[in-house]
């Protein structure tokens, strides 16, 4: 990887970012020093340029940011790092140093399970209920697709919230069987949702 050091007088920002809830949790300096650091050790290490000294995130309150994956930016002077971070990141005990909360959204895990699913696709791995559902065929995915949903409107009207949740769940996952069978994304889904919210969308 290029990195221009010498760009900004031997130091570039480097932005910090949760791999998994893909927040920002904060921003640091590293010069080439504290970038190979980081590299050999795997854990973060920035340049401080109030103590003019190197600094591994944690090395004092054990709050690691475990290094994921680091990319350069199309200047080369600008570096954006995933971690997967041990602990509150800010000195100040939150866990950005925005005070934001580092809470995964929910929403994110359809598209981690659909990667999942493709990968069962792919593999068909005996003994998978996702690869029976591939095995059985298009019919009998969409005819689950539509028992679950049935399931969930029954719960709906005369059950609880909570077997309502678990049946939603159900019809969910085997939509997104169904999905990835015909080569479609979740995203897909919520693309089209999306568009229907401009104003300007027209029934097809």
């Amino acid at each position: 990887m290029e990195i221009n050091f010498e760009k900004t007088n031997g130091l570039v920002p480097a932005i910090i970012q949760d791999a998994v809830t893909k927040n920002v949790l904060m921003l640091g300096y590293m010069n080439e020093e504290a970038y190979k650091k980081t590299i050999e050790t795997g854990k973060v290490t920035f340049f401080s340029r109030s103590r003019n000294c190197l600094w591994t995130k944690g090395e004092t309150s054990g709050n690691f940011l475990n290094l994921v994956s680091i990319k350069n930016d199309c200047d080369n002077d600008t570096l954006l790092i995933q971690v997967n971070p041990v602990g509150p990141t800010c000195h100040t005990g939150t866990d950005t140093c925005w005070g934001d909360k580092n809470e995964t959204n929910p929403l994110l895990f359809l598209s981690s399970l659909q990667n999942f699913i493709e990968k069962r696709h792919e593999e068909m791995p005996e003994g998978s209920y996702t690869t029976s559902l591939f095995k059985d065929g298009l019919n009998r995915m969409a005819q689950k697709v539509g028992e679950e949903a049935l399931e969930a409107v029954i719960e709906a009207v005369n059950g609880t919230d909570e077997r309502l949740i678990y049946e939603t769940s159900d019809m969910l996952y085997h939509l997104i069987v169904l999905l990835t069978s015909k080569g479609l994304r979740i995203e897909d889904v919520a693309k089209e949702l999306q568009e229907r919210h401009d104003p300007n969308w027209q029934k097809h």
